[in-house]
């Protein structure tokens, strides 16, 4: 039996104490019993060696994948002016954000950190938010509202439109800090020019020397630091942020390492 562990799902803010004990149970079994663990990230294939050395389990390594290629639509295109027009920002005039609407990614140290900066950019966030008791405590903890500048504009699932926003962003702040490689990040990397991403193991892992990685009290230091970056620093990060997803996370390259897998 061949099992893909994705990420930490027992960590996840999310999940009340009791599920996540069965998440870390259930977590248990698997490894115990899976003839092969294929994990897309090298830091759970490392804790899963680590944490369950008394099953001496099996595993390797196969990444996941991105599109790499670029959106077919053109500034001039009415469901991107439409768009644009509608939220209020502009192109390169913004900082994205695209995840899910839970604790675990950070949107507090972002926002927090964001409305602390300088920036005369906006913040712009592409989540499924919803006004739960998070969201009440995001507001109560940052005041968000009272910041024009920080722009909730709900989902966007055309995935040619999401591209483009994605493509032209100033920059693009990955939060992310539970689980393995996150396609929201490879799909920045692959799209945007400049990627902040939290500094820890899953981030660095994937971005290497493509990135700028910050800590959750220094992303408005960070943000002032890009914002002096001339063009020449700006098209060095986007090619290394390109290269390293071609170099290792197209989707080529993961099927043709499954496929490997499979022929034994």
């Amino acid at each position: 039996m061949l099992v893909n562990p994705d990420g930490h799902e027992w960590l996840r803010a999310k999940w009340s104490l009791p599920v996540r004990k069965y998440w870390k149970f259930s977590e248990q079994l698997m490894v115990k019993h899976a003839d092969l663990l294929v994990c897309d990230s090298k830091n759970i294939e490392k804790y899963i060696q680590e944490d369950y050395k008394q099953y001496q389990p099996k595993t390797t390594y196969i990444a996941y994948g991105t599109d790499t290629t670029p959106s077919i639509l053109k500034a001039e295109d009415a469901k991107v002016r439409n768009w644009y027009q509608e939220k209020g920002v502009s192109e390169n005039g913004y900082y994205l954000v695209v995840g899910r609407f839970v604790p675990e990614n950070n949107y507090e140290a972002m926002i927090r950190e964001f409305i602390k900066s300088k920036s005369k950019k906006d913040f712009v966030l592409i989540t499924n938010v919803e006004q739960n008791k998070f969201y009440d405590q995001l507001l109560q903890d940052t005041g968000f509202d009272k910041d024009p500048r920080v722009k909730f504009v709900g989902t966007v699932y055309d995935q040619e439109l999401l591209k483009y926003i994605r493509e032209h962003a100033f920059a693009y702040f990955h939060g992310h800090e539970v689980g393995g490689t996150n396609p929201s990040l490879l799909e920045a990397l692959a799209s945007t020019k400049l990627n902040l991403l939290l500094d820890v193991g899953f981030n660095r892992e994937v971005g290497e020397d493509g990135a700028i990685y910050w800590e959750k009290d220094e992303l408005a230091r960070v943000i002032e630091k890009v914002e002096g970056f001339d063009q020449a620093a700006i098209a060095d990060l986007d090619f290394k942020s390109s290269q390293r997803i071609l170099s290792a996370f197209t989707w080529e390259k993961i099927v043709s390492d499954y496929e490997e897998v499979f022929k034994g």
